[in-house]
Order: structure tokens, then C-alpha cells, then sequence
């Protein structure tokens, strides 16, 4: 098993420095996307990796930079000779997202489809998300959901186990023992990370007031610290540090406050860093 960083930026701007949220784990050659930020396809590319391969996608939540690509990435992955089915796990309305963005795109469908493409309708088998357990059980991968806090939307957070190895992605949550529970044990936790103290120097041209701001932090986000937290909580191995707000941070920095309340490895995320479980 191995954990790829395909984004590592937090928000839904997009950043010179890094991509958007999004990660994947490769098991046995199969590709399992946990969010899938602008650009995703490209990164998976970038990282060495087959858009072919691709087997599922599991979002945590309906905010653009974690959902932008989710129809783009299958109808790419079609493109590059995809025939079997893909696996798209996530909260409602999941299932009309992508017969919308079936309609949305029919000329381009329709005119690859009339070469000789399989139908890339069926390539699409999407998977309503409702509440924690499992949702994934198959070719010895299981794909767990777990609630997050990210208000006011659903949020999720999953866990893959393959070959007595683990790893959880965080998605955008508050610090809640949810997220613990669900990485009790884990090998890898990637969880999201913000500096309280960093906010208000890196976000002073946002159209948002830094107070309000600063409250939507602390109601659904988690500083690396609490990060940290969760992690020596959950008796993770090894905490990973993603989408990182602000992105401009030095590694050090954002590994000294982790570093306050764990004290297990701590990998500051990059985008396309392979990372063995």
C-alpha cells in the first residue's frame, strides 16, 4: 500500500505553490482518490501514476476545492482507455451531481462514444453516503466512512485498510473524537492543518472579515496542534499534515505545533510525495 499527496493546499483558490486537496492510495496497482480538488488528473499523471488504474473515489464533503473534478476525473480516466466501472462514495446529492455533469458534457460524450468508447455512463457508480461504516469491501480493500465536523454541510472522513496496513484521511473537519475513533490504530493519519497565528498575515485580501474568518476556523477546522491531538489520541504511527492553511508556512513551523502534542512521525504533506504504508 502506498499513500500518494496529489494536492496538499487547503481552500478553494487555486495556489502557485501547490494544488488543490486531494490524495490517493494505491493498493495492488489500484487507485482509491480521496478528494479530488481543480487539477486532480493532472497530478495523479504527474505523480507517476495511471488514470486507467483509477477504482474509486471517496469525497468528504460538497465544497469545490474537494469536489471540482469528481465527474472531470472519471471522464479523463475513460479517456485514458478506462473500461471498468468506478466506485464514487459521498454525501447526497451525489447521484444527480453526476447524471448533471453527464448532460453537461454530452457533446464531448457523445462525439467518443460515436469512435467506438464504451458507454461512459457506465463507467459512473455512484454510492450516497449517509452516516459512518463501511462502504467499500472488495479485492481484499475496505474503505470506511467516519463523521467529521464541518459545518453547516455533511462532512466524512474515510479510512482504507488493505494487507493489515491502514490510512485516514481527515477531509476538512473541527477536531472531534470521531476522526480519533475512526483512526484508532492507523498506520497514517492525513489530517487537515491551519496555523491560528498565521491567519490574519496570509489571508489579509480576503473579501472575508478576519473575525469571521478566525470563527469559522475555530467551529470547523483543525490547527496542527489539535492535529496533533487526534493523532496520539487515535495511536497513529505517523501524522501527515494537509491541506495546509496558509500554504505559504514554512514545514517547520507547522511541524513545531504538531510537534507540542505528538510525538510520533510528523510529514509536513507535498503535492505528488509517495509515502510507503
Amino acid at each position: 500500500m502506498e499513500l500518494v499527496i496529489l494536492g496538499s493546499a487547503g481552500g478553494p483558490q487555486p495556489h502557485p505553490g501547490k494544488a488543490a486537496p486531494a490524495t490517493a492510495v494505491v493498493v495492488d496497482g489500484d487507485i482509491h482518490v480521496i478528494d479530488c480538488g481543480n487539477g486532480v488528473g493532472r497530478q495523479i499523471v504527474a505523480a507517476g501514476l495511471a488514470l486507467k488504474d483509477l477504482r474509486s473515489v471517496s469525497l468528504t464533503h460538497h465544497h469545490v476545492d474537494h469536489n471540482a473534478d469528481l465527474g472531470t476525473l472519471v471522464h479523463l480516466a475513460w479517456t485514458a482507455a478506462r473500461c471498468e466501472p468506478v466506485d464514487l462514495y459521498g454525501p447526497a446529492p451525489l447521484t444527480s451531481m453526476v447524471k448533471q455533469y453527464l448532460e453537461l458534457n454530452t457533446p464531448d460524450i457523445d462525439h467518443r462514444e460515436a469512435l467506438g468508447r464504451p458507454a461512459l455512463s457506465g463507467l459512473f457508480r455512484p454510492h450516497e453516503v449517509s452516516g459512518p461504516g463501511t462502504v467499500h469491501d472488495t479485492d481484499g480493500v475496505r474503505i470506511s466512512a467516519g463523521t467529521a465536523t464541518h459545518p453547516p454541510m455533511p462532512s466524512y472522513s474515510y479510512r482504507v485498510d488493505a494487507h493489515g496496513r491502514s490510512v485516514v484521511v481527515s477531509g476538512d473537519t473541527a477536531r472531534c473524537d470521531e476522526v480519533a475513533e475512526l483512526s484508532r490504530g492507523a498506520d497514517i493519519l492525513v489530517h487537515e492543518a491551519y496555523s491560528p497565528d498565521h491567519l490574519a498575515e496570509f489571508m489579509s485580501g480576503s473579501n472575508t472579515r478576519i473575525e469571521r474568518l478566525q470563527q469559522h476556523f475555530a467551529q470547523a477546522h483543525t490547527s496542527a496542534e489539535d492535529a496533533g491531538r487526534v493523532a496520539t489520541a487515535a495511536g497513529v504511527r505517523t501524522l501527515v499534515l494537509w491541506h495546509l492553511i496558509p500554504w505559504q508556512l514554512p514545514d517547520q513551523e507547522y511541524a513545531a505545533q504538531a510537534a507540542r502534542t505528538f510525538d510520533g512521525q510528523i510529514i509536513v504533506g507535498h503535492d505528488l510525495q509517495h509515502i510507503p504504508v
